[in-house]
């Protein structure tokens, strides 16, 4: 059995039988997420199910290490990667049991950034351009892998607003890039998104509506932070065009969720980190979607978005960029028709 495929399955494996343990954790430690007006769910539900994803990925990786040959550069990256991701857990879940204010939460990702940027050199120090021509990012690379690094993890985060979704999108994007991956010969990267994708999924059985969990911060953050490093070795590792590319579709989803977020409170005159429900997933509840239905729907786009980055990898760099316009195109045309670049009036809501 390759090793990607007995990480997914530990992992899987691992966040089934994990959970419900945690469910019984959050009942006895009073981690339980309260219902209010911009949630959506109606009792106390348990909310560190981060803590089934991050020991299913943990146990994953150190299994396949424990009998796997890896050169002493790639084990400092995972290492990296372990420790980056054992910080941004931490801080999700000191989050959410006490409700950190958003600078506290931001300074720990910063640090949580900064320890794989400067502590174990993970950064993307050159981008390509769609024809193929190196742009080394010199004394930006830094700052351009913290921000990566940063907003990847917050967007998961932000779009963790209804059952299963944060988990399922995860999936579909570690999917993806492990999909990619394999196509370029990156094992590494391959394990990783496998071990990732293997833990949301496990996890997914209990979050999925209705859910019994909600994975809180510690799970989202985790997600988020551990997608982005795994994708900036990536692209460090595979010289394509596309290295990038991928889990910014990948992830497509969230990142456009957040940036629409940030350009509707921009325009309506509102702090960009106050919370709305203006995010697509409000608006298709709005629409008189089920919660499940709306959960399906943005899985499929999520698919729809991973298979076009799976795509470019195959084609010339002439159709990867038709493809990227034409996604764009798409997304931008459903946002205006949905309204998300407008604040909802809070006037006529009761």
């Amino acid at each position: 059995m390759p090793v990607y495929m007995l990480a997914f399955i530990i992992a899987a494996g691992v966040a089934l039988l994990v959970t419900p343990g945690v469910i019984c954790l959050a009942g006895k430690t009073g981690a339980m997420d309260a219902p209010d007006a911009r949630k959506v769910h109606k009792k106390p539900i348990p909310r560190i199910g981060g803590i089934g994803i991050y020991v299913a990925f943990m146990v994953a990786i150190l299994s396949v290490l424990a009998f796997t040959e890896v050169s002493p550069e790639v084990l400092y990256e995972i290492i990296g990667l372990l420790v980056g991701g054992s910080i941004i857990f931490i801080v999700g879940l000191i989050d959410d049991y006490v409700n950190l204010p958003a600078k506290v939460k931001l300074l720990g990702q910063i640090i949580a950034a900064c320890v794989l940027v400067f502590a174990f050199d993970v950064r993307i120090d050159f981008i390509t351009d769609p024809f193929g021509d190196y742009i080394y990012l010199e004394v930006l690379a830094i700052p351009a892998t913290i921000f990566w690094l940063v907003g990847l993890t917050n967007t998961v985060n932000l779009i963790d607003g209804l059952d299963g979704l944060a988990a399922g999108v995860s999936t579909i994007a570690s999917i993806t890039i492990f999909l990619v991956a394999l196509q370029q010969g990156i094992i590494l990267v391959a394990v990783l998104t496998a071990a990732l994708a293997g833990a949301a999924f496990g996890f997914l059985y209990y979050n999925f509506n209705p859910a019994k969990i909600f994975m809180g911060d510690s799970g989202s953050q985790f997600l988020g932070f551990m997608l982005a490093g795994i994708s900036v070795i990536g692209a460090v590792k595979s010289a394509a065009t596309i290295a990038l590319i991928v889990p910014i579709l990948a992830l497509g989803l969230p990142i456009l969720d957040t940036t629409f977020a940030i350009v509707r409170r921009y325009r309506g005159g509102v702090p960009i980190f106050k919370p709305d429900k203006g995010h697509l997933h409000h608006r298709l509840l709005d629409l008189g979607f089920s919660q499940r239905q709306a959960v399906l729907l943005m899985y499929v786009i999520s698919a729809l978005l991973g298979l076009s980055a799976v795509a470019l990898t195959e084609v010339s760099s002439q159709i990867a960029i038709a493809i990227v316009c034409v996604v764009v195109a798409v997304v931008l045309f459903g946002a205006k028709k949905l309204g998300i670049f407008h604040m909802k009036d809070s006037a006529h809501q009761h």
